[in-house]
């Protein structure tokens, strides 16, 4: 099939047609604040997502059948300068698509589904877009990866879903098992790429493969600093889709981006990543999801505190209490005081740190309960970390462990970056 080849580009500039095409009515469970989205234009007025540069990928989808992985983060920015406008600073992906006549056929959702409204880890049902009409068929309910059924028909599976750069963060599973999918099918992938808010460091435990899970794939590291263009272009070179089959993958770069440009995401990636604060703290705050202690879930500082009931009152001076709110239906800790630390005005991250929640551990009253050890094993991608934490290492005498392994990563990493 000459999908990827033969097409002239010469698309008419069609920004002019946004403003009929609409954008999604927006929330505040799903947009980032909007005065924090202004201050932080001018570190992004430069950068364009992928999906803002239509003439290079609208040829590509015109008069195919399209199946497309998206959510609420897939949009098209009306002002690429990072301009906000209160109404309609963007409009969805899908939206464009429809309003330029492509013939998308149904709509792949990720963890939280298309609109962004689920818990973490709650199973999303297949159902029907109310806006538009088109069947969602969901990636994180009966099944994770595309049926062949499902991919019936299609000529092409368009991938936009912006990333944190975490191993357990589920989209690049997602990302993992679509490829795989459409590599088994002879469907062709085309992926539009965005910038990874914590692409600027490679920290963290690697993934052991005997810990293969949805929350880890691969043997990568706990943050692995890349885009998930890049990163789709390693699994297909390092034949880590099944039996080693490739996909033909096509990724749509970046303008104006580097692993080191600061990004502020203006839509919650996720309901429980709420701004850049709990976005860059994630990597090491994280780690609590695998732990009985609680991690922000069931307050509005999601990712950027942590403590617990079991924790002993007398080490700390700050306290909080979860309650179930929009991401979290029943956080850990539910009604009960958690004792702990605000972390909410940390500096910016430029790596996983390991201070809290050994700190949590040498503060918890019954240490055999600390752990819920399987999920921790699965966040960790290694049962040892959990065996160093428990043994009294240093975070400096944990970190030395990593080392060898992070270094062969960057090895392996540097062959698909895209960008400096």
């Amino acid at each position: 099939m000459a999908f990827f080849s033969g097409y002239k580009s010469t698309v008419f500039i069609w920004f002019l047609v946004l403003s009929a095409c609409g954008s999604p009515k927006k929330t505040e469970k799903t947009t980032i604040g909007m005065a924090e989205a202004k201050q932080k234009a001018a570190l992004t007025k430069s950068i364009v997502v992928a999906a803002n540069q239509t003439k290079k990928y609208l040829p590509l989808l015109k008069g195919q059948s399209v199946g497309i992985v998206a959510n609420q983060t897939s949009v098209i920015f009306k002002n690429q300068q990072g301009e906000n406008n209160k109404d309609a600073e963007y409009v969805h992906l899908v939206d464009s698509l429809l309003s330029l006549k492509v013939a998308i056929k149904k709509i792949f959702t990720p963890e939280h589904g298309f609109r962004g409204q689920a818990d973490a880890g709650e199973k999303v049902k297949d159902g029907i877009d109310l806006k538009t009409g088109l069947s969602l068929i969901s990636l994180h309910g009966k099944n994770r990866k595309p049926s062949p059924e499902q991919l019936k028909g299609l000529d092409v599976v368009l991938f936009d879903i912006q990333d944190v750069g975490v191993r357990f963060y589920t989209y690049i599973a997602t990302l993992q098992l679509v490829m795989e999918a459409c590599a088994e099918n002879n469907v062709p992938i085309l992926v539009l790429d965005r910038p990874n808010p914590n692409a600027h460091y490679v920290d963290g435990p690697t993934m052991e493969a005997t810990h293969k899970s949805f929350l880890g794939m691969t043997e990568i590291p706990l943050v692995y600093g890349m885009t998930i263009g890049e990163y789709a272009k390693m699994i297909n070179q390092e034949g880590w889709l099944e039996n080693g089959l490739k996909a033909n993958l096509s990724v749509i770069p970046l303008q104006n981006w580097t692993h080191n440009s600061p990004y502020s995401l203006v839509i919650r990636p996720s309901p429980n990543l709420p701004n850049d604060q709990a976005i860059q703290l994630y990597p090491s705050l994280g780690l609590f999801e695998g732990t009985n202690a609680n991690a922000g879930r069931g307050t509005e500082f999601q990712f950027q505190r942590y403590g617990a009931s079991f924790l002993d009152s007398t080490q700390y001076n700050f306290s909080y209490t979860p309650k179930p709110n929009f991401g979290s239906k029943h956080p850990k800790e539910e009604g009960k005081v958690c004792y702990g630390k605000d972390l909410s005005r940390i500096s910016q991250m430029n790596e996983v740190s390991l201070q809290w929640i050994i700190d949590a551990f040498k503060s918890a009253t019954d240490k055999s309960k600390f752990f819920n050890t399987n999920g921790f094993t699965k966040h960790a991608g290694t049962e040892k970390l959990q065996k160093q934490i428990a043994a009294g290492k240093t975070e400096k005498e944990i970190k030395a462990s990593w080392q060898a392994d992070l270094e062969k990563f960057k090895i392996t990493r540097a062959k698909y970056l895209l960008y400096d």
